[in-house]
């Protein structure tokens, strides 16, 4: 469950309309996201493959873009029909309250899927929505969708989904995905998304009441998102979203929405939040992020590598997403990395807790720290997964997958050869 807010937000305050609302989450991720709509006050939030479904007020929908650090976006379905030919699909398009939804003189996407229908040309299905959009919402502009990783959300998105010839028509509630907080501008190497650090740490057991410590922390995300955690902080307080642009958006609500987030912010963290990396650029750039965010004061950042680590208290939690290895060639030389994090580990986090990011099994065995999987998703497209334990310097083990070097034959007629 997510800590970052205590009070319920359907205590009796909420607007009469309610919303049929699904939030979007990373796979793997919908049980965290659902732990945290509860602790918004949401009972009836409930996980299904995908994401999160519930009823949301006014208060409630805007409180979950506002709040939820591991969803990528939040919908609200505005509709759903059969349709196994396009006179039955325009007519009942036409019938969908856009005009709740789309504001006059607005740009708007459309993001069309089929699978299993007997409509299958999305290109035909999105002409005819678009229609039933311009007919019904004065001076609606349907204009191409820029895909979520257009950094912002100039348009209205509308999702269109067809399946088993049931048709589905959802407006995104969120406009720009959720993970984009607002403070990462500069990014390392390897940029993690804030969604997938905040349920990292989730999924290790961290709830900001003990130290943190990034001991490869790149552009600073992980510790960032510990700071967001550890201060109560709202991930969305510095950004904008969708539904303030809905025509029955009420802007009363909406200020006290994050009138709520802001008094039950902290002034500080309550814990020492530690990242560092060799990296000095890494460094600088995790401090630039960390101002942008406002917790510039709640992480030291310092140069060094993973073999100088040092640890701050007795007892706390280590949390990282240390390299991959995923191209062929870069696996081999990881190895040493791993077993030094093994080693680093055992001899000055002995009593601390850990979980990393990792996507082969080969590296994680390197560590030797018999970690477990607490976490199954994916970054950037590729399969990762949580380990998270207790690291116990008398229990530390061996590699066990370490091949044993072959001796090569010398070729005759190769350099070097007498």
């Amino acid at each position: 469950m997510s800590p970052n807010v205590s009070r319920a937000v359907d205590s009796g305050m909420s607007s009469p309309q309610n919303y049929d609302a699904f939030v979007i989450t990373a796979p793997g991720l919908e049980a965290l996201a659902t732990a945290e709509l509860q602790a918004l006050g949401v009972a009836d939030a409930r996980a299904v493959e995908g994401g999160v479904t519930f009823t949301a007020s006014q208060r409630s929908l805007y409180a979950a873009n506002l709040h939820l650090r591991t969803a990528s976006r939040v919908v609200v379905r505005a509709s759903e029909f059969g349709a196994t030919a396009f006179f039955e699909l325009q007519k009942r398009a036409a019938k969908v309250p856009w005009d709740e939804f789309l504001s006059p003189n607005r740009a708007v996407s459309l993001r069309v899927t089929c699978k299993k229908s007997r409509l299958y040309h999305s290109d035909a299905v999105a002409e005819r929505v678009a229609t039933a959009i311009t007919s019904r919402v004065r001076g609606a502009r349907i204009v191409e969708d820029a895909g979520d990783e257009e950094a912002d959300a100039p348009s209205q998105l509308v999702i269109v989904r067809l399946f088993h010839d049931r048709c589905t028509v959802s407006i995104d509630s969120s406009g720009a995905l959720l993970h984009r907080r607002g403070y990462r501008q500069a990014i390392g190497k390897a940029p993690m998304r804030e969604t997938l650090a905040a349920a990292t740490l989730l999924a290790s057991g961290w709830r900001g009441q003990s130290p943190l410590v990034d001991p490869m922390c790149g552009s600073g995300t992980l510790s960032i998102e510990g700071a967001l955690i550890a201060r109560r902080m709202a991930p969305g307080l510095h950004r904008d979203f969708a539904f303030e642009q809905w025509p029955d958006f009420d802007a009363v609500t909406w200020r006290e929405v994050r009138a709520d987030a802001e008094s039950t912010a902290l002034p500080q963290s309550p814990v020492v939040i530690q990242g560092s990396d060799r990296d000095e650029g890494a460094i600088e750039a995790a401090r630039a992020n960390a101002a942008r965010a406002g917790v510039s004061d709640d992480v030291e950042f310092v140069v060094r590598p993973i073999s100088a680590a040092e640890s701050p208290a007795e007892h706390g939690w280590i949390v990282s997403n240390p390299p991959y290895g995923v191209r062929v060639g870069e696996r081999d030389p990881l190895r040493n990395l791993y077993a030094q994090i093994g080693k680093v580990v055992r001899a000055k986090y002995a009593g601390w807790h850990i979980a990393l990011v990792t996507a082969e099994a080969g590296l994680e065995r390197q560590l030797g720290l018999g970690l477990k999987p607490v976490l199954r998703t994916a970054n950037g497209g590729i399969r990762v997964r949580v380990m998270a334990g207790e690291v116990n310097a008398s229990s530390a083990r061996q590699p066990t997958d370490v091949a044993p070097r072959k001796r090569r034959r010398p070729t005759r007629g190769a350099a070097g050869d007498r």
